[in-house]
């Protein structure tokens, strides 16, 4: 009984999500909370499958992001980005994918969309363009850059963790080829799709480009200690592996750092005012959602049905991790899903499996590339909705999954062809 209601509150909490008629933080809240009321869980049990690590990581950098920008330093960048590409729609267009992916890739995913959304939508402001097809954009680039990394999408870092002989070139390895030739389908498809949408006015882009962008800079010590730090915590990201410092707790250090060094010329309450809290308040209620699944047992029998549907093929079994994970991972929030399947994985060694690596692989591309099915299915999803909502630009769930959908599938298709190819085909011959 308990079983079959949690899977109904999750079911209706999911679907009030997708019509989208009442706040996503307050369904995904009430969700939680009705878990609670119907004793699924005890509230000790809700507070340890809220991922705190990640709900510290994107308020402090929400932190940051919101006393930087306060310099002008996101606007004076976006308006030299549009002059790097004469103000053009189109090239802007992989412009924007290929930095989104680049920065998710060496930074990952949530950081990188924190930085770069609020500098896009005042581009896009700027020239006056749609801004959908750069969220868009945005969000698929976010999930495939930060799948070619360790540090790049909370999946790999799980993964990386829990297999010893794993290092960070090892995922550029395995990973890189495969996310890039993802990545140029991407970008190829997104811009045959928006090109007649995304016209080029050369007047409104002469006068663009005639803009002095140092204008929008608020030179001061606001602005040194602000970038200083900022950067400071983004070399502590991409030094991580090496420091053996947690990201969040770079995070952290650098948000409480850059407060204090600016406590004088802005207020913290001020501060604390512009976070993103419908977005944070969000995860914490899908967290909640997601480990109401995990109580009774749901996720983990799942992860038994592929074990047992595969009988241990490595092709098989491959080719199923692949494609459970990616499709369930459009779905769910992808973290608790490898977290059940990382001791699934160890243990098909004790079955005589004594090379697992492709399926660790099959488990790392379909968790990262599964998340651009839905607006839910990934971290970077949630976290650009919900800064384009602040900026009045939201993105309509169905219209979401129209464009994600056949990304995904795509995705998985060229994933499955890579993983055939480079491990699957010598292991069978």
């Amino acid at each position: 009984m308990t079983t079959l209601l949690t899977i109904l509150i999750f079911i209706v909490s999911y679907l009030l999500l997708m019509m989208e008629k009442w706040n996503r933080a307050l369904v995904a809240l009430t969700g939680g909370v009705l878990l609670l009321i119907c004793n699924v869980y005890e509230w000790d049990d809700a507070f340890g499958f809220i991922d705190w690590k990640t709900i510290s990581l994107l308020f402090s950098m929400m932190v940051l992001v919101s006393i930087t920008k306060k310099t002008g330093i996101f606007t004076f960048a976006a308006i030299k980005l549009a002059q790097l590409v004469k103000g053009r729609p189109i090239p802007l267009l992989v412009v924007s994918g290929l930095f989104t992916a680049i920065g998710s890739a060496f930074l990952d995913n949530v950081t990188t969309v924190l930085l770069f959304v609020p500098v896009l939508l005042s581009l896009v402001k700027q020239l006056q363009l749609p801004a959908f097809p750069y969220l868009l954009t945005t969000i698929f680039a976010s999930n495939i850059g930060g799948a070619s990394t360790l540090i790049g999408d909370p999946p790999n870092i799980m993964i990386g963790q829990a297999v010893n002989h794993f290092t960070f070139l090892s995922f550029i390895n395995h990973l890189g080829p495969v996310t890039l030739i993802v990545l140029i389908f991407t970008l190829w498809i997104l811009m045959s799709i928006f090109k007649k949408q995304l016209t080029y006015d050369e007047r409104r882009a002469q006068t663009f480009m005639e803009m002095d962008a140092s204008e929008h800079l608020v030179r001061s010590p606001l602005l040194y200690r602000s970038v200083g730090v900022l950067l400071l915590t983004i070399s502590g990201f991409m030094l991580h592996p090496f420091i053996h410092m947690d990201l969040t707790t770079i995070a952290v250090t650098g948000a409480l750092l850059l407060m204090f060094l600016t406590d004088n010329e802005i207020d913290v309450e001020q501060v604390f005012h512009e976070v993103e809290w419908v977005t944070l308040f969000f995860f914490i209620g899908l967290f909640m959602l997601v480990g109401g699944l995990e109580t009774v047992g749901l996720i983990d029998e799942l992860a038994r049905g592929i074990v047992w549907i595969s009988d241990g093929d490595l092709p098989f079994t491959s080719m199923l991790m692949l494609w459970t994970s990616g499709i369930l991972s459009g779905v769910v929030d992808n973290i608790p899903f490898v977290a059940a399947m990382i001791p699934v994985v160890q243990e098909l060694q004790g079955y005589g499996m004594m090379n697992v690596d492709p399926i660790w692989w099959s488990l790392a591309l379909g968790a990262c590339l599964g998340g651009n099915g839905t607006l839910i299915g990934a971290s970077a999803n949630v976290v650009v909705a919900g800064l384009a909502a602040s900026y009045r630009e939201p993105i309509p769930f169905f219209k979401f999954a129209l464009y994600g959908v056949p990304i995904l599938f795509l995705s998985l298709i060229i994933s499955t062809f890579y993983i055939m190819i480079r491990y699957l085909l010598p292991f069978m011959t």
